[in-house]
This record gives C-alpha cells, structure tokens and sequence, in this order.
C-alpha cells in the first residue's frame, strides 16, 4: 500500500497546495505548472495513472468528462479529486491532507470524487 500523492492541475490555487502541506509537510503534491508536458486532460489523466498520482482539479466539467471516458474505455484514473472554487481552500485542504493522512492510493483508483468530501 501506498500514501496517496496529488498532481494539482494548472488552476488549483497556491493556498490549497500550501495549506495541504501545512497539515504535514511530508504529503506530496506535483503541480502541473513545474511539469514540461502539456496540459491536456487526458494527458494529465494518463500522466497520473503513470505516476499514481491523484489529480485535484477546479475543472469540475471537462476533466471528469474525460475521466469518464478512459474509465468506459477500460483504462484507469489514479482519481480525481473535484474541488469546485467556490469552496474555501482551508476545506479543501483539510480534505486532502485527510485523505493523504488517513488513505492509500489504492483506495482512490478509479474514484471520481467531490470535495470537500
């Protein structure tokens, strides 16, 4: 088992990465900016699955759109994470340094969830 690791698309605030770290710094989040690959959902989609990352994203129409689509298709997601902007990034960040503390990755396969949870 494994603890989950969290890819933030190109659109997930600063303050959520930061406030996840904050809760223990040792939880891993890969953005999406510090990568040379482009930023199309489905490469991002498979890019995670690659890397078993968890990908959490603002883009609550497109991205699960695809995810969607790999999911009838076969293939497999490492998860996604919705977290729609309306929502305070202190709760957004509590959630996933819950899920990062209290979860395996593996937990998360195939998981097309919303947060805050």
């Amino acid at each position: 088992m494994t603890a989950p690791r969290f890819l933030a698309d190109e659109h997930i605030a600063w303050s959520i990465i930061h406030g996840t770290r904050r809760y223990d710094p040792r939880i891993e989040f890969v953005r999406v900016v510090d990568l040379e690959m482009g930023a199309a959902d489905e490469d991002l989609l498979e890019f995670a699955w690659q890397e078993t990352l968890i990908i959490v994203t603002h883009d609550v129409n497109t991205m699960t759109a695809h995810a969607n689509d790999r999911l009838q298709a076969g293939l497999h997601i490492a998860g996604l994470l919705l977290a729609p902007a309306k929502y305070p990034a202190s709760s957004i960040a509590e959630n996933l340094a819950m899920i990062a503390l209290a979860s395996e990755a593996e937990e998360w396969q195939d998981r097309v969830e919303f947060l805050p949870l």
